[in-house]
């Protein structure tokens, strides 16, 4: 009877278990993302807490109001910028069904076996642009609803962002009573060293991963404004910001190779080749350097493991697998290697008659 009490116990628990994760799976992006943020600046909030004499409620408040102030401000700003590029980008189609395409560059005729395919090709949109326009035009309006659906996701996005601003500051504030309970939680399930341990694995893991991605981001940002401002591309921080925001996407071609293809079209052939070969080699280039640098700096694992897990945790579960993939490989990678490793008994040495000899101590 008291094993079956046990039983129904242990089964409530688990259904209580279940409708709590089903009531906050709504809110488990913001609540990540809350969590990596505040983890990530966590040593901001110890200096700031000392700083205020140990006001952590004060500490949290002003530090969640400075992230709220370098993310919404700067998310505002370039809101209204890209608004500006899309109304001239409208403009430039209205003046090409106008005025048609400029002439030719000279160089598309001189390319070999389909330079004068291209020219006549060039010819003929310049001369029926109107038709071809209205042709593509049901093709524009797909692509408008294309983009209008990734625009409500962006939305959706911008709305988890802004929960996640506010969620922060609880992680903050009631940040080490949290860590308490999960080291707590473990020590019950695993032991305390093995609690320690796994801890500071995955809290190790994360720190690398963040300061990994960030800080490539920021270095391909300012490389990018740096590029786009020798090569005289206009709005040149707007694209260092895009190319920041592109960077965690591990996809910042399509921020200079538009500005390749816009400099081409203004006959800049000079600076479209210098931008071509600072956003391949430079840009795109620091990736594969500075990320594997710091994501494997100061860690015991294998850089391969932690590269498998980013790449394949983006796949799998989308930009949360970002943190998420890692962490997994770190922490299945870890239980393996203990799971694997073997004590070796100590053998002692015995003389002719079965007698165990004792060896001087040095």
């Amino acid at each position: 009877m008291l094993n079956n009490d046990r039983l129904l116990v242990q089964i409530l628990l688990l259904v209580l278990l279940g409708a709590c994760l089903w009531v906050l799976a709504p809110f488990a992006s913001a609540l990540f993302w809350a969590a990596v943020l505040a983890f990530a600046s966590w040593p901001l909030m110890r200096l700031l807490t000392r700083q205020l004499n140990g006001n952590a409620s004060l500490a949290a408040g002003l530090l969640t109001f400075c992230w709220m102030v370098l993310v919404a401000v700067p998310l505002v700003w370039l809101g209204f910028n890209i608004a500006d590029q899309i109304r001239e980008a409208n403009a430039l189609l209205h003046n090409l069904q106008v005025d048609g395409l400029p002439a030719p560059p000279t160089w598309l005729g001189e390319l070999p076996l389909i330079g004068d395919n291209l020219v006549t090709l060039w010819s003929t949109v310049h001369e029926q642009g109107t038709a071809l326009l209205a042709s593509a035009r049901p093709y524009i309006g797909q692509v408008g609803n294309w983009l209008l659906v990734r625009s409500a996701r962006i939305g959706g996005g911008m709305l988890e962002l802004a929960l996640s601003l506010v969620l922060v500051f609880f992680f903050y504030r009631d940040g080490p009573r949290l860590a308490a309970f999960v080291h707590s939680l473990l020590d019950r399930l695993i032991g305390r060293e093995r609690a320690d341990h796994y801890l500071e694995l995955v809290a190790g893991t994360v720190q690398r991963v963040v300061n990994g991605v960030i800080g490539t981001a920021a270095a391909q940002a300012v490389l990018a404004y740096v590029g786009f401002s020798i090569a005289g591309v206009p709005a040149a921080l707007v694209l260092g910001l895009l190319t920041f925001a592109f960077s965690f996407l591990m996809v910042p071609p399509l921020v200079w190779g538009p500005a390749v293809a816009w400099l081409v079209w203004q006959g800049d052939y000079g600076m479209a080749v210098f931008l071509g070969i600072w956003g391949m080699f430079i840009i795109s280039g620091v990736d594969n350097i500075l990320k594997p640098y710091l994501i494997s700096r100061g860690g015991n694992l294998p850089l391969v493991v932690v590269l498998l897990g980013v790449f394949g945790g983006v796949l799998a579960f989308g930009f949360m697998g970002l943190f998420l993939g890692p962490t997994l490989l770190a922490v299945a990678f870890s239980l393996l290697g203990d799971w694997l490793i073997k004590e070796v008994p100590q053998t002692t040495e015995k003389d002719s008659t079965g007698e165990p000899i004792d060896k001087p101590q040095c």
